[in-house]
């Protein structure tokens, strides 16, 4: 079924509203996480000079940009919700505070995406223009990462989100489509069988560059 221009209107609506609505319980339950093997998975693959210009896609409160900050780098967030973009920039951090469906980015501006739980949000149906805009806003030869639950390919409301649940072979399908190259996946929390790994990582470059 196709979704409609008020469908995908209520479908970033009432997700940033639940956002919006928790974002101080979000924030005391999730800023201890230990993130660290994904910061690493961008950085590794990350060429050329230091320090570099990271996208944090969906940012948060900011949890990530402290880490990309103090390692060093220049680190600019973007996110949806207008609660966590006030609690980020009260931080200190540059955000550009968009709706994933609504992006405009600079061309060519970063040398990585970190879209740590952040794309599972959108619906498959705009994921090939989202990716392409995500695609656009990298340098030549910049990073992207991603990290989403993944699931049989099914997709709507969980809990007042909306999210889509994409297996590695349909990702891949979408990230290729995109102009991306794979680099990389693995599956998370580590350490732990599969069936309890609900985290999807994978990283991917876009052609070009001296690379």
């Amino acid at each position: 079924m196709s979704l409609t221009s008020d469908d995908l209107k209520q479908i970033a609506d009432l997700t940033l509203d639940h956002y919006n609505k928790r974002a101080d319980d979000f924030w005391e339950g999730t800023k201890g996480h230990d993130v660290s093997q994904n910061i690493n998975a961008l950085l590794q693959y990350m060429e050329g000079e230091r320090p570099f210009t990271i996208l944090d896609f969906g940012c948060g409160p900011g949890r990530d940009l402290k880490t990309f900050t103090d390692l060093g780098h220049m680190a600019i967030g973007l996110e949806g919700s207008a609660k966590f973009a006030a609690m980020a920039r009260e931080q200190g951090y540059e955000i550009m505070e968009q709706d994933f469906l609504k992006l405009k980015l600079p061309d060519s501006r970063f040398d990585g995406v970190f879209a740590n739980a952040s794309l599972f949000h959108v619906p498959g149906q705009e994921l090939p223009r989202v990716l392409r805009e995500l695609h656009a806003t990298l340098k030549p030869g910049g990073v992207l990462f991603s990290s989403n639950p993944h699931g049989n390919n099914d997709e709507g409301w969980n809990r007042g989100r909306y999210g889509a649940y994409h297996d590695l072979e349909t990702w891949r399908e979408f990230m290729h489509g995109a102009g991306f190259i794979e680099l990389m996946n693995y599956f998370r929390p580590e350490g732990l069988p599969r069936e309890q790994q609900p985290w999807l990582a994978t990283l991917w470059r876009k052609p070009g560059g001296s690379r």
